[in-house]
Parts: C-alpha cells; sequence; structure tokens
C-alpha cells in the first residue's frame, strides 16, 4: 500500500477493519459520551486531560467521549476462560497534538481482554506492525517491557512521588536527567550505570535481548517471555521493522509488561500506541488480563506534507466511440492497482489530478500529467 492512504480517511478505516476482522476481532459499537467521573479518575491514562463536558438533563456532569479504551472497559464483563477480542473505529473529542485545538478526531484500535497469553500478545503486536505497514511501508515499531524497567527502577530506588519524572525522562531519551533522579535517592554508581545502559537500548532484537540478559542475569523468566513474544512477532512480520526500545514507557499505575509504539517516516510523533493495561483492569474492578493499542488518525494528516494533494490519481475522458461494457473494464482495471479513478465525458473544473487520459474507440492515450 501506498503511503496516500492518510489522504482518504475513511479508505484507512476501512482496510484496517478488514485486518482486524481477518483475524477474528469483532465490532463495538459505542455512545459518543460518558459520565464525566469515568475520565476524571483515570485522568493520567488519557492521551489529553482536557475534557468537552456538558450537564445532562437529570443534572449528571457528562463528557464526550476523549478514549475509547475506558468506555469498552467500562461497558463490557469478564468472560471467564476466553478472551475478547474487539475493534472500533470512534469518534473521540479531544485536543489534537496537529492543531492544540479541540477537535473530533477518528480513532481506530482493538481490544483483546481476558485470559491474555503470550499469543494473545504476539498477535495484537503483529496486528500492530501490519496497521502500521497499511499506513506506510516505511515504518518501525518500538517495544519496551514495563517489566524488565520497572525491575531496575525498584533496584534504583525510584520513589512514586518521583516516577512521572523519571518515566518522562525516559521516554525523552534525557538519560542525565534519569541519572540525576537516581543519584538524589541515592542510587550507587553500578545502579545508575544500570539504569543509563537500559534507557540507551535501542536496537535489533536479537542483539538487545541478548544484552538484557547479561544487564538483568535475574530476571531471565521476564526476558525469555519477551524473547518468545518478539520470536513469534518476527515469524509473523519479519524482522527489520521492530525494535526493542526502552524509551517507550506508560504510567505504570496502569500499564504493565509489554508496550509499544508504532511510527512512520515524515510523521515525528507517535501514531500508534498501545500495551498491557492489566493495572487499569484491576482499578476498574476488573478480573481480566487486556492489551490493546489505538491508531491517531489525524497525526497522518502531517505524512506527506508539502506534496501535491490530488482528488483522483486518473481521470478518463471518453466519448461515444467506446461501449460501457470498455469502460467499466477499465474503471476496474485502474481500480485493481488501488488507483483513484474517475471517468468523465469532460474534465470538471476545480479537480486536482495525477495524470488525464483520452478513451477513443477502446484505446487509452495520455494527454498530461502532474506526478
Amino acid at each position: 500500500m501506498t503511503q496516500s492512504v492518510w489522504k482518504n480517511e475513511e479508505l484507512a478505516v476501512f482496510r484496517l477493519r478488514s485486518l482486524y476482522r481477518a483475524r477474528g476481532y469483532r465490532p463495538y459499537k459505542m455512545s459518543k459520551f460518558e459520565e464525566y467521573d469515568l475520565y476524571a479518575r483515570n485522568k493520567h491514562f488519557l492521551v489529553s486531560e482536557n475534557i468537552i463536558t456538558f450537564t445532562d438533563t437529570n443534572g449528571k456532569l457528562m463528557a464526550l467521549k476523549p478514549d475509547v479504551t475506558l468506555s469498552i472497559i467500562k461497558n463490557s464483563k469478564d468472560v471467564v476462560g476466553s478472551v475478547q477480542k474487539l475493534y472500533y473505529d470512534e469518534n473521540v473529542y479531544r485536543v489534537s497534538k496537529g492543531t492544540h485545538a479541540f477537535r473530533e478526531l477518528t480513532q481506530v484500535g482493538l481490544e483483546c481482554i481476558g485470559e491474555v497469553d503470550d499469543y494473545c500478545i504476539a498477535e495484537v503486536l503483529a496486528l500492530a506492525a501490519d496497521s502500521l505497514a497499511e499506513i506506510s511501508p516505511d515504518y518501525v515499531l518500538d517495544v519496551s517491557d514495563l517489566e524488565l524497567l520497572g525491575a531496575v527502577l525498584r533496584e534504583v530506588g525510584v520513589p512514586d512521588e518521583r516516577m512521572t519524572e523519571m518515566l518522562h525522562c525516559l521516554g525523552e531519551k534525557n538519560v542525565h536527567g534519569a541519572a540525576q533522579i537516581a543519584a538524589d535517592v541515592g542510587a550507587t554508581e553500578e545502579q545508575i550505570e544500570k539504569l543509563r545502559a537500559l534507557a540507551t537500548l535501542s536496537g535489533e532484537p536479537d542483539a538487545a535481548i541478548a544484552t538484557l540478559r547479561t544487564m538483568l542475569p535475574d530476571y531471565t523468566a521476564e526476558i525469555d517471555r519477551l524473547s518468545r513474544v518478539i520470536a513469534a512477532l518476527s515469524r509473523m512480520t519479519g524482522k527489520g521493522r521492530v525494535r526493542i526500545d526502552f524509551s517507550v514507557v506508560n504510567d505504570m499505575s496502569y500499564y504493565n509488561g509489554i508496550v509499544f509504539k508504532g511510527f512512520v517516516r515524515d510523521v515525528p510523533a507517535g501514531v500508534l500506541s498501545g500495551g498491557q493495561y492489566d493495572r487499569l483492569m484491576a482499578k476498574m474492578g476488573r478480573n481480566a488480563k487486556a492489551i490493546g493499542f489505538a491508531v491517531y488518525l489525524d497525526l497522518l494528516e502531517r505524512l506527506g506534507e508539502g506534496a501535491p494533494d490530488f482528488d483522483v490519481d486518473a481521470i478518463l475522458l471518453y466519448d461515444d466511440t467506446t461501449d460501457t461494457e470498455a469502460l467499466c473494464a477499465l474503471a476496474d482495471e485502474y481500480a485493481s492497482r488501488g488507483e483513484r479513478v474517475m471517468l468523465q465525458r469532460a474534465l470538471p473544473e476545480d479537480l486536482k489530478y495525477k495524470a488525464l487520459y483520452r478513451v477513443e474507440k477502446g484505446e487509452v492515450t495520455l494527454l498530461e500529467t502532474h506526478a
């Protein structure tokens, strides 16, 4: 698929839905709003803490939905011994990273809730990688493990009141700031060096996992699990698009285990993020485990900025010398190649196109191109 998918949001949503349905995920629909208290109690879980609120006719304070995961957890039930595999494409209402103003945004994603095992984790990671591939062939999926990161932070002795600051430093790759926090709380030089090594660990999975085995010899079981999941993921997606990177962090009061972010060329922010959130489930009174991710389609508006924004790839101008059946065949031929094609008798005004063709007696002739 080409990088032009971002220009057609409906096409992007359709392709992602088809991808998730192919693995047995079922659609999940929900209301546009929830009680504000749901989001107020979990503000740190949200991408943006800015929320649009209104008072309902019964006096309850309501919120236009800024997030989907919280709604799914609130409105679904535990099913013992099985896994609920759900996908969604929903409009959410929050401040866009691109405009810094409230917008109605389309968010696509999936959730896997229940008896989540290594296969479920590998499958969700593979679907995340496949989602990025639908957006752009030039992508990377960064994977981290909060259990391993948490082990090092506990060894360093980072207190709860400085954990948010520490995670912010790690997420920004601010190794100096992270080391300073460790020094402030009395960590040894050996512990600080271990933190520095983990904070800068980023690269090809096999080499990164080998480094982890040397760095954290007491966490063999956790590293073995990460290795198994990455190996399964590589079988599904191929190597070269997945990295181990411990700058991928999330709030440890909500997330645990595997967390990940997806990036595509020419978009500076992550366009996909997700992870295991068993702790959020527990906070909301659920016994099940969970993992999921979301794709932020609004960020894809930056993909290809500066390039011509064409309405269609090809316009075919025809007359009565070509019969209807032949014209239909031509339309199918262009569409089968993934091109947006329009057949017209006359050139429409104010339409941007890559190429203009004339069809006479079934023959196609190129008139001009803007590619």
